[in-house]
């Protein structure tokens, strides 16, 4: 009996506790392993574009054989579509992180806007194009965040800048919203935009300024006035 004893006791883990920290230790690494997978991924598909980034570069880069990565993705699309869900992740708390401390609907959008510069400073443009012709899946997704989730924040702005007085009553939010939503992906358009010749961040602010000041009041002008010169003096010291 007192045999039977020891052999549970040794079975059970740290502080009597089976599900221990010591029982979480492998199922930790195997999740930090796949977030750096993750990460680098991330990082070459924006610098390189992701058709011609390989799975043997991912690997390489990580420090890792191939054979891991297929450990916890089945392919490249997999991998792909996991990085899509990490930047609309990303992107989702950041614009609710901007609604959430913006002090009205113009500086809302000029939050935005800088999020969304940081993120396309190191980006290639190919990106998107990549997507949309070898990752459909990935890109099903995209096209239902933007239609999804970016009309809804888009609208709620418009609407909430009126409430405001910052943006002219008259303007229909659910057109102008989707308008808005369609020009969204429009600085990646290598046709009109031919890369090296134009930075993807700098069209952005530019469709962006011409999208707010065509909504804006009197009052609403001022403040993206204010908003443009605070961003000028932080970025131009």
């Amino acid at each position: 009996m007192k045999k039977l004893l020891r052999i549970k006791k040794k079975s059970v883990g740290n502080f009597g506790c089976i599900n221990s920290f010591h029982s979480f230790a492998p199922l930790k690494k195997c999740m930090d392993q796949r977030e750096r997978i993750l990460t680098k991924a991330h990082e070459l598909y924006f610098r390189y574009g992701i058709r011609t980034v390989t799975m043997d570069e991912i690997a390489g880069q990580c420090g890792i054989s191939k054979k891991t990565i297929y450990q916890f993705f089945e392919d490249k699309d997999a991998l792909v579509s996991c990085v899509m869900d990490a930047i609309i992740n990303k992107t989702e708390s950041g614009c609710i992180m901007d609604q959430q401390k913006s002090d009205n609907a113009v500086h809302e959008i000029f939050l935005a806007l800088d999020m969304v510069q940081k993120m396309f400073a190191t980006m290639n443009p190919t990106v998107l194009f990549d997507v949309q012709k070898h990752h459909p899946k990935a890109f099903e997704r995209l096209e239902k965040h933007k239609s999804d989730f970016f009309f809804s924040v888009i609208k709620k702005n418009i609407e909430k800048g009126k409430e405001e007085g910052l943006y002219r009553p008259e303007i229909n939010s659910d057109i102008l919203a989707k308008l808005r939503l369609e020009t969204a992906f429009l600085p990646f358009n290598q046709e009109l935009f031919p890369k090296g010749r134009y930075s993807i961040a700098v069209i952005e602010q530019e469709m962006t300024e011409h999208f707010i000041y065509g909504m804006a009041t009197t009052k609403g002008q001022k403040l993206i006035q204010k908003y443009k010169l605070e961003r000028t003096k932080i970025l131009y010291p």
